[in-house]
């Protein structure tokens, strides 16, 4: 069985082979650049498993044109509210980005998803004033896909036609602030370039505690056709993906020597533990409904799906793991 993946710390014993899904002999395929992994998924259906856009999934499972099926099983995640870059010289609060131009580098990732939908709901931005301006962060090039579907209704997008990347659009004020996966190379060199939210840090660890949402980026899904023949996989895969991720949280706790080039790792786990209380990457459906059906309701907000779904509705069944 062929499985394309980022080499994550959690999906490293299925590469080395500590951890075998029982029944399958997997071919594990690293592949770095997610982009490219979904756009080999879905454009050719390359794999018999793959890594995969939230947000992608989602949308097409709501189109019906999906030929996947999904495990609970969350790839990636990362707290947003640190990847918004803005002109501070006319940004000083979210309410601030009303009417303005920002940078987008897709406006249908999930990252992008997940950073409007916070500003809406967390902040009260009202996202219809914005004109979004899409391309890549640092060349003068498109970021997005022929195989991303796009918004139902109308938005206002733009692609970016400057000739210059997202970043200098951003220091020569063209744009008012970036939003996505990656934060421009003006942050850190333009003083005029600043994080919307400078405490990151704390800022997403109340944003946690108050809503229990730590945000979902990539799942995994399987072909369907491969599904339907090998019922079992699902299953087989879920428990060997659990117990991959708890063996990588066992290494991670081995101080002696740093498994990660992280100096204040003890002090990060101490916080991890204080902040989550446990696993803070639980895989399965009922400890993440409250970030996916956030998840669902922003790409309804969004115009990326027409009606709500129910999120048991998007994964086949799976038993065993944590």
């Amino acid at each position: 069985m062929t499985f394309a993946c980022g080499l994550y710390d959690r999906m490293i014993s299925l590469r080395t082979g500590e951890v075998q899904p029982e029944g399958i002999d997997l071919n594990f395929i690293n592949v770095d650049n997610p982009r490219e992994l979904f756009d080999r998924m879905v454009g050719k259906l390359e794999f018999d498993a793959s890594e995969m856009s939230s947000s992608e999934y989602v949308s097409r499972f709501a189109a019906g044109d999906c030929p996947f099926v999904a495990l609970p099983v969350f790839a990636s995640r990362v707290f947003r509210h640190g990847f918004i870059a803005v002109d501070n010289r006319v940004i000083r609060s979210p309410k601030d980005l009303e009417g303005k131009r920002i940078g987008v580098q897709l406006y249908t990732m999930t990252a992008a998803i997940w950073i409007r939908g916070l500003l809406q709901h967390q902040y009260g931005v009202d996202l219809s004033t914005i004109q979004w301006v899409e391309g890549a962060m640092e060349t003068p090039t498109r970021h997005g896909s022929p195989t991303v579907l796009p918004p139902l209704r109308p938005v206002s997008i733009v692609p970016n036609n400057s000739g210059k990347s997202l970043s200098r659009l951003l220091e020569d004020g063209e744009i008012a602030a970036t939003i996505g996966a990656d934060l421009p190379s003006a942050y850190g060199k333009n003083p005029h370039v600043q994080r919307l939210f400078p405490d990151f840090r704390t800022t997403e660890k109340d944003y946690y505690r108050s809503t229990g949402i730590f945000p979902i980026m990539h799942l995994i899904v399987l072909r369907r056709d491969f599904h339907e023949k090998y019922p079992f996989a699902a299953t087989s895969l879920y428990q060997a993906f659990c117990a991959s991720k708890a063996l990588a949280f066992k290494k991670m706790r081995y101080l002696g020597t740093l498994r990660y080039m992280l100096p204040w790792m003890t002090a990060d786990l101490d916080e991890i533990e204080e902040v989550f209380g446990g696993d803070p990457w639980p895989y399965g459906i009922e400890p993440n409904r409250v970030a996916l059906e956030a998840l669902v309701q922003y790409l309804l907000d969004q115009s990326m799906i027409a009606k709500p779904i129910r999120v048991d509705d998007l994964f086949v069944p799976v038993y065993g793991g944590s």
